[in-house]
């Protein structure tokens, strides 16, 4: 038996999909704090996402 083995691991890999999800879950979070609120029953924090979804132009009427 050879008691000498190799291994040889490529992390780069797990590093671009950690960022791939990192950066996923970062902008679905963000939706959904940005879409979800407007349907809150309290005023300021619907007026506050009904403005910011205006303001990136997205159709919310």
């Amino acid at each position: 038996m050879n008691s000498n083995n190799t291994v040889t691991v490529d992390q780069s890999t797990s590093v671009a999909s950690t960022k791939n999800l990192q950066l996923f879950a970062a902008a679905a979070l963000g939706m959904i704090i940005l879409f979800g609120v407007g349907f809150a029953p309290m005023d300021i924090a619907h007026n506050a996402a009904h403005d910011t979804r205006h303001s990136v132009a997205f159709p919310c009427h």
